[in-house]
């Protein structure tokens, strides 16, 4: 059929289709427009989306740090996650945060205002850092963030009644002030040494600012430390003129292997001693009065403890004159009841060639009626003559690791066989057990001082041949490595007691081992700690060791020596060669 359309040159011959067929058969292609529209702007759509969550991820993830809303992760080049940190404040609002530099900020997903930032610094090739800060702008709201410990082990802190190397934690504590306090009265409380600072096994660190209001908790059931800054509830107060604006800032650093990281950031981070103290207090023992004669000190008892030391053929070095000298706590003159020429007592000890030194001390008048209260908040902290971890032998070469770890280098640990308590506050006239008195004299001979006040001949001949032996051995082979590496902590800060993992890094064992130590890097020891045993088994690191004995070992991986025999007048130590 034609059909001839108007207006054309003398007419148009197309196909003649029916008009509603027509309709129909190009509803399909309409349709299909349509939807192909929808795709193509559906397509555009989540393209933009993708692109837009791309650069939010990346927004998000700085260099090895990965931030989300409730907290964030940190891995190592390898990819593996070593940190994790909890934010038990509130929740961040993603979409709020910025990126300027290395410099990302965030607000939170409430309306309340917060001062939240995480900076990137990389001081180092080995070493990457961030710089965090979490700060409430509304008086009285606490900050919390808590980390996860399960990683790896972790040392520092503070000293505790209990030390355990690596930190051990058990139960679950409320934050509360990381302040120094008694732990011989209360064995709850954090000891005298503390730093804000905690060293795990996967070569990370965190420092908290000091100018943090800090409160320390843990939870063994989530496995987590709490980190919380606040005003309110505290010791802490803000500056004057300051609102109670809690703020939590730290830095977390992760770098290579533990030791190198640890020494970034002792050298970062921490002060370093400006002098070496009296070499004579590393070379030859100090003799105290306390634990032998407590407070029932007097001039004769000084004189006739001076004269045992030179009867015993012992150096006369330095004789520190404990508590008790004057009347009152407070004064500074002698006692002339007890002391009735204290001129002349110098003088001749003096002669005899001694030190001496006094007990000085920061509290009450025993007469006050405040005595009474300081005496059960317990000034003095010592060491039990026990052999556990609870402030006894057990306890003393954690102790020394983490106040290494934590930058104190010239340590004086306390007097051979202990305080002479037996976990009792009395001690008078109790002499502790043989054989600790023994061990302890051993162990003390490697640290780098002796303290006596127990005397060796309050015991017998035998015990008195032992003390010489291990005065000589100190002062030949311990001193000169311990003054060596003292000249150096001026400049590095590094401990001079260190752990096994020091030389060992990577070494799983030596991460827990707690009962061995080195002096420097060349000088191993191996202590008895357990009563009635005259063996123990020694853990080598990989390397080559020469022992007290003569014996040799060329090893290439690391070596247990299982039942390794060590008599009662004997230590096991390895030299480096």
């Amino acid at each position: 059929m034609y059909q001839v359309v108007p207006g054309g040159a003398g007419g148009t011959i197309t196909d003649a289709v029916p008009k509603q067929k027509r309709s129909k058969e190009t509803r399909p292609l309409v349709g299909a427009g349509v939807l192909g529209l929808v795709l193509v702007v559906a397509a555009v759509t989540a393209w933009c989306y993708y692109i837009a969550s791309l650069r939010k991820a990346e927004l998000l993830k700085t260099q090895l740090l990965d931030l989300n809303k409730d907290g964030y992760i940190i891995r190592n080049q390898g990819g593996a996650i070593v940190f994790r940190m909890d934010f038990r404040s509130g929740t961040l609002d993603l979409d709020s945060c910025s990126k300027d530099g290395e410099l990302l900020s965030c607000g939170r997903t409430t309306d309340r205002q917060l001062n939240f930032f995480i900076e990137t610094v990389r001081p180092k090739d080995t070493v990457q850092c961030y710089r965090v800060r979490w700060e409430e702008l509304v008086p009285d709201i606490p900050v919390e963030h808590a980390m996860t410990y399960t990683f790896a082990h972790w040392y520092g802190g503070a000293v505790s009644a209990i030390q355990h190397w690596p930190i051990s934690i058990h139960g679950q504590q409320a934050a509360k002030p990381f302040v120094t306090g008694d732990i011989y009265s209360n064995r709850n409380e954090f000891g005298g040494i503390l730093e804000s600072y905690w060293l795990s096994s996967n070569a990370t660190a965190i420092k908290i600012n000091n100018s943090v209001p800090f409160h320390l908790g843990w939870n063994d059931t989530e496995k987590t430390m709490s980190f919380q800054a606040r005003y309110n509830d505290s010791p802490f107060k803000p500056n004057p003129g300051e609102a109670p604006c809690a703020e939590l800032s730290y830095r977390v650093c992760v770098g290579l292997d533990v030791t190198s990281i640890h020494k970034y950031m002792v050298r970062r981070y921490f002060n370093k001693p400006n002098k070496v103290p009296a070499k004579v207090m590393f070379r030859h023992p100090i003799w105290s009065t306390w634990a032998f004669h407590k407070t029932d000190i007097d001039q004769e008892k000084v004189l006739t403890y001076a004269a045992d030391i030179r009867k015993y053929k012992f150096n006369c070095s330095l004789l520190e004159v404990d508590d008790r000298y004057t009347s009152r706590y407070g004064e500074f003159e002698f006692d002339r009841t007890k002391f009735p020429n204290a001129s002349a007592m110098f003088r001749s000890l003096k002669s005899d060639g001694f030190l001496v030194s006094l007990w000085t001390h920061p509290f009450v008048n025993y007469d006050s009626e405040n005595f009474h209260t300081c005496v059960q908040r317990g000034l003095p902290i010592d060491r039990d003559s026990v052999w556990g971890y609870e402030l006894g032998l057990k306890s003393l070469i954690p102790t020394v690791l983490t106040i290494g770890i934590l930058g104190y280098q010239f340590i004086l640990p306390d007097m051979i066989g202990g305080n002479a308590y037996l976990n009792r506050t009395d001690g008078h006239g109790v002499l502790p057990d043989r054989e600790l008195y023994i061990r302890w004299l051993e162990l003390a001979a490697f640290m780098p001082s002796m303290q006596f006040s127990i005397p060796p001949w309050a015991y017998d001949d035998e015990v008195v041949d032992i003390a010489r032996k291990y005065t000589a051995l100190h002062e030949s082979l311990v001193a000169p490595r311990v003054l060596e590496l003292a000249g150096e902590v001026l400049d590095t800060g590094d401990p001079i007691i260190r752990p096994l993992w020091w030389i060992a890094t990577g070494d799983e064992t030596a991460y827990k081992i707690d009962s061995q130590f080195l002096i420097g890097d060349d000088l191993m020891v191996a202590p008895v700690l357990e009563p009635g045993k005259q063996e123990r088994d020694i853990y080598l690191p990989a390397g080559h060791w020469r022992s007290y004995k003569g014996e040799r070992f060329d090893i290439k991986e690391p070596l247990h020596l299982t039942d390794y025999p060590v008599d009662l007048d004997e230590i096991a130590y390895f030299l480096w060669v």
